[in-house]
């Protein structure tokens, strides 16, 4: 029985009763009338009932013929709903993507870039968490993550970096420090600050103590915070200074006495890329929002 159950011959006993004849409904489905009427003569000898009754002038449903109609027309909405999904995961067009990225991100591209994303692609459902770049570049190649936003590329296989977004670190001060009114500024000449960095293995901390460790200087840190904002708050307290990504701090510098001075180091200019795994391994959806990513810049 379940090999003359197939959903084109679901189709062609729908068709056949919506049109009244065999010939019809074979038209309509551009199918012989001999290859339609084999197939529902074979539907109902494996069924045990009669699906039509047939007449000069062409055919009638059954009770039981109705009723297969009516749920058969069912059963094929949701097998073209399938088909359709499956081809939207295909091409990624729809699906679900994980995405980790770092908190310069988070704060100064991805909101709108992704407000955009979910406007412009409604199948495509994107969960993100907020991780350090070391973290995110693990995860994607442990198949944890599909994208990550990272400021810093590891050199692994199985992993490709596409540039995203630029941002610069900048010295915060609190309004009137005597620092307020220099030009650009190197690290050699903060020797004597108090700095609040942001705790932990982040990127921004990370930078600036490799370049002190390169001068072979040390920073003298009074406070340690776990965010941007924290941070920006303590400085403007008077409390010391601190090096922030400018943009991702842009909503404290307007509203909380703090200014942000330029630094001359090569090592405050920063590129953010966008990392996911290579070929094949990269879901569908998720090269999808890659690209819409980039395109938003």
């Amino acid at each position: 029985m379940n090999a003359a159950f197939d959903l084109l011959t679901l189709r062609v006993v729908i068709a056949v009763a919506e049109s009244g004849s065999i010939s019809a409904g074979s038209d309509r489905l551009q199918l012989a009338v001999a290859a339609a009427s084999a197939r529902i003569s074979s539907l109902e000898a494996a069924l045990g009932i009669r699906i039509f009754e047939r007449s000069p002038r062409g055919v009638e449903l059954t009770s039981a013929g109705r009723v297969l109609v009516q749920r058969g027309r069912g059963l094929l909405a949701d097998a073209d709903r399938l088909a359709t999904d499956l081809h939207d995961l295909s091409q990624g067009l729809a699906g679900q993507v994980r995405m980790l990225a770092n908190a310069s991100a988070l704060l100064e591209v991805l909101p709108a870039r992704l407000q955009a994303f979910t406007r412009s692609h409604p199948g495509i459902r994107v969960d993100v968490e907020e991780r350090i770049s070391p973290e995110i570049a693990q995860a994607l190649l442990e198949g944890r993550t599909d994208v990550g936003v990272v400021d810093t590329r590891t050199l692994s296989a199985g992993l490709e970096f596409l540039p995203f977004f630029r941002d610069r670190l900048v010295l915060v001060v609190p309004r009137g420090h005597p620092l307020g009114g220099a030009g650009p500024l190197r690290l050699a000449d903060l020797v004597d600050e108090n700095f609040i960095v942001v705790a932990g293995p982040n990127a921004v901390s990370t930078r600036l103590f490799n370049a002190a460790t390169a001068l072979r200087q040390s920073i003298k840190v009074r406070l340690q915070m776990r965010s941007f904002d924290a941070a920006s708050r303590l400085v403007a307290a008077g409390l010391g200074v601190a090096v922030l990504p400018g943009e991702a701090i842009a909503p404290q510098l307007q509203h909380l006495p703090l200014q942000a001075l330029p630094l001359a180091e090569d090592w405050a200019e920063r590129t953010h890329y966008l990392a996911l795994r290579t070929g094949s391994d990269a879901p569908a959806a998720a090269r999808t929002l890659v690209q819409a990513l980039l395109t938003e810049g």
